[in-house]
């Protein structure tokens, strides 16, 4: 089976300019395939889709119990956020709880996302890194089990060691098939294949159903669901999926080409890699991957038109280019 498929491809002027390859895999609770495009089995690096599974050995503990956490704060835990006042504002308040300094944050630091909306540039630090919110759990999770709070990003650290075990085990996997690589945040990252991913999402949209981690999925679903704006941000897709989901979609984007997503309703999730990583084609194809699936209504498919990109403008915003799904899925 090929591993990528032409999925976007996108024209200027009428003539062809880029071809955006890619797969796609549709799966349920059970890891059953239900579509696909390219080789669902693909392994691939999971990078931020893999963060609301990260968080499961806090949750398992009753680590949000213990240190008082609010859903604002677990849905945090899942965040690639845009360190705007409010993502900042939540992760100040884990750090608060866990008895911990900002400074103790081993993300490193960026030029947070909403510099890129045009917002004011203030002096900004680690908690306004995009996964200062995961960091942050992480912490959390040393404190609560009294773990060392030096080297929690070693592989070999018990909260790295604890977070292999249940990721495998969400996604059906033996930890030592997961391909360990490092993330940018420079936490322990794996590839696993894109079915698995998808599989391990369904399991999360299933909440309370789920017999390995039932209430953990279930707290975690309910607050990204309630919180996507903490999720991600301002003008940010996974909070439009969400919001267009009104409640039913779980929606966590990646970098380099990875976007997830999944119906709490329907009990399955659609996991997407672009090949050459572009952020516009995961959004498009995602979106033409669940009006295939039948799961957008009329209004949700108008909401999410704009993630479709159809149309390309110029910087004076005239339409210069198209942009289209040029794929089906396959049973």
């Amino acid at each position: 089976m090929t591993p990528f498929v032409p999925l976007i491809e996108a024209t200027r002027g009428g003539t062809p300019e880029c071809l955006h390859f890619g797969a796609v895999a549709v799966a349920d609770v059970h890891g059953h395939v239900l579509a696909h495009a390219g080789d669902p089995r693909l392994a691939t690096f999971t990078r931020s889709t893999l963060k609301a599974l990260q968080a499961l050995p806090f949750m398992q503990a009753g680590g949000p119990r213990a240190l008082g956490f609010t859903r604002e704060q677990v849905a945090m835990l899942c965040a690639s956020h845009s360190g705007e006042a409010m993502h900042v504002q939540q992760v100040d308040g884990m750090l608060h709880k866990a008895g911990l300094s900002y400074r103790q944050l081993q993300c490193g630091c960026h030029v947070p996302f909403f510099v890129e909306l045009g917002q004011a540039a203030e002096p900004y630090d680690e908690r306004h890194h995009n996964c200062s919110g995961k960091h942050s759990g992480f912490l959390a999770c040393c404190v609560q089990h009294g773990w060392s709070v030096q080297n929690y990003l070693a592989p070999e650290h018990p909260l790295q060691q604890a977070i292999r075990r249940d990721v495998a085990r969400a996604l059906g996997m033996a930890p030592d098939a997961m391909k360990m690589g490092v993330d940018g945040c420079s936490a322990p990252n794996y590839a696993v294949p894109l079915a698995n991913l998808a599989a391990g999402y369904a399991r999360l949209a299933s909440g309370e159903d789920d017999a390995q981690f039932g209430a953990s999925f279930a707290h975690l679903a309910d607050a990204m669901t309630a919180h996507p704006e903490l999720v991600s941000g301002t003008g940010r897709n996974d909070l439009a999926f969400m919001r267009a989901g009104r409640g039913d979609f779980i929606s966590k984007a990646g970098a380099d080409g990875m976007q997830v997503v999944a119906s709490r309703s329907r009990r399955e999730a659609v996991a997407v890699k672009i090949a050459d990583g572009s952020k516009v084609a995961a959004a498009a194809a995602t979106v033409a991957v669940m009006d295939q699936l039948g799961w957008l209504d009329e209004q949700q498919r108008e909401e999410l038109r704009p993630w479709r990109a159809e149309v390309i403008t110029s910087i004076r915003g005239a339409a210069v280019g198209a942009r289209r799904a040029v794929f089906a899925l396959q049973p």
